[in-house]
């Protein structure tokens, strides 16, 4: 299937999109039995294994020369999951994506202020109809502890500034290069971390030193999908960044929140009641917006 350039973006944020719901599932499957710091290495450890397979396979094609932005990405991006992952272990999965999807909101202020990228105001108006209808499909409890909540954000506002440098280095990065600056972060932390702790001999806990302990039966089944859905929405959401502006393929992210419905359904989750689902709408809403003024541009552009 060949999709239009003008389209691109969004359909390659559709597929990182559902890619990150499967792993928010199957991060939640594992609760009681990994810390954060264990589901960050096992998480990238997979990825990192298919992405060496494919450049021993096929060399990258780059310019490359931009090596410390490369790595500021690659930080930001392990941190990002960290707090990610955190908040899915001891929230509820659908508050604990929704924190994070807080990104595009992040994306739109930090691209504005930095970089000047200003769509106007519909798509403004597009950001914050996905943002409200996010809230209204979770409802995020403010009766839990505020560090789950600062969590959240932090995990929004990583992500933001990891996406933004994305969209930064693909002009000079092959993609699989630049999420091998992620995934190969997300192991070496881990383990610098697990290091420390064994030499200093400090107690485990629930982010960052390990207890170290190898998957038992199912769990490495969940290991897997988690590893490769990950992978699977971290390359498109790579190339989604890459093919449009950040403020723009950041609202379709939100799309997250549909998938993620459904997968917590399957886990036992509730169907959605009333509220949810006008938020629902307002979603759909924000992405047929954004997508029209795509096509009027275009065509304007033509």
């Amino acid at each position: 299937m060949k999709i239009s350039p003008s389209y691109r973006g969004i359909f390659f944020m559709l597929l990182a999109a559902l890619g990150f719901s499967v792993m928010g599932g199957a991060a939640k499957a594992l609760k009681g039995s990994f810390n954060a710091g264990q589901l960050v290495f096992w998480r990238n450890s997979i990825g990192l294994l298919f992405i060496v397979v494919s450049l021993l396979n096929r060399a990258p094609e780059q310019t490359g020369g931009k090596l410390l932005r490369l790595i500021f990405r690659g930080f930001m991006g392990t941190s990002a999951v960290y707090m990610l992952l955190y908040c899915i272990l001891h929230l509820p999965l659908g508050t604990a994506m929704s924190y994070n999807l807080t990104s595009a909101l992040f994306i739109a202020l930090f691209t504005f202020l930095l970089f000047k990228e200003y769509e106007g105001g519909w798509v403004i108006m597009a950001v914050l109809l996905g943002f409200a209808g996010m809230l209204l499909i979770y409802k995020p409890s403010i009766h839990l502890p505020w560090y789950y909540h600062l969590a959240g954000l932090l995990s929004g506002i990583l992500s933001a500034i990891a996406y933004i440098t994305v969209g930064k280095l693909t002009k000079y990065y092959d993609t699989r290069v630049i999420v091998l600056s992620f995934v190969l972060t997300g192991v070496l932390v881990p383990l610098l971390f697990t290091s420390f702790r064994s030499i200093l001999q400090l107690p485990a806990d629930d982010i960052l030193f390990i207890n170290w302990r190898w998957p038992q039966q199912t769990e490495w089944w969940y290991i897997l999908l988690m590893g490769c859905s990950a992978l699977f929405g971290q390359y498109f959401v790579t190339k989604a960044y890459g093919a449009d502006k950040a403020g723009i393929v950041s609202a379709i992210s939100y799309a997250g929140i549909i998938f993620s419905i459904f997968i917590g359904m399957m886990l036992g989750d509730a169907f959605p009641d009333t509220v949810s689902l006008f938020g629902i709408l307002l979603i759909i809403i924000s992405g047929l917006m954004i997508s029209l003024i795509k096509k009027k541009r275009s065509a304007d552009a033509n």
